[in-house]
């Protein structure tokens, strides 16, 4: 046996068909992961953990983080790439659970809100929470004990916040902060001043 028929015998011959094969897996899996890439359009966009109500100042951090799809309207939103590095004054109610919107947020307080506590004289309508809206009713104490006729002092204030009472002061109910606009806070605190009485009505919107 000579040498060339010994060297062609241990030769290993690839099968044209073979190597079109392995052309094809690849081009098909390089196809599927461009697939897969171009579909994967998700963003990470800050999400309201609780409700936030206008006037609460915020950091990123007390936000949570969901990877979405928004396609175009993502420009509409607070994304976690390019958020501002300072922190942020919400500037309308955002429901726990609700993507941030830009329109929500700013980077300085605009609202022309401030932040009363109004003690409730009892319990307050079921259903109230951060967020709901409340007509704040007054009426005077008179010289003799008893009160003149009741008027809306503050019209569809919001509430940022319900304070239960604890140990001695539990008996006196809940307290509610309340958003009000500047204009009105003088004439809501002097009537807690001159204790008042004041009662809290939830509001109806026009559907109910």
């Amino acid at each position: 046996m000579t040498a060339r028929s010994r060297g062609e015998r241990g030769a290993v011959r690839l099968d044209p068909r073979l190597l079109i094969g392995l052309v094809l897996v690849a081009g098909s899996t390089l196809g599927v992961w461009a697939l897969v890439a171009g579909l994967d359009d998700t963003v990470e966009v800050y999400v309201a953990g609780d409700t936030l109500t206008p006037g609460t100042r915020l950091e990123t951090d007390d936000l949570d983080v969901a990877a979405v799809r928004l396609g175009a309207s993502e420009r509409h939103y607070l994304l976690v790439d390019g958020a501002p590095a300072s922190s942020l004054v919400v500037t309308r109610t955002v429901q726990a659970g609700e993507l941030v919107p830009l329109a929500a947020v700013d980077d300085a307080d605009r609202t022309g809100l401030s932040t009363v506590v109004v003690p409730s004289r009892g319990p307050l309508p079921s259903g109230l929470e951060a967020g709901s809206r409340v007509d704040v009713w007054a009426a005077k104490a008179t010289e003799r004990g008893g009160f003149e006729a009741p008027k809306v002092l503050v019209g569809g204030a919001e509430i940022a916040a319900l304070v239960e009472q604890s140990g001695m002061m539990a008996s006196e109910g809940t307290s509610v902060e309340l958003l009000v606009p500047r204009e009105k806070v003088a004439a809501l605190l002097e009537a807690l001043a001159a204790e008042d009485a004041i009662d809290l009505v939830a509001t109806r919107s026009s559907g109910d």
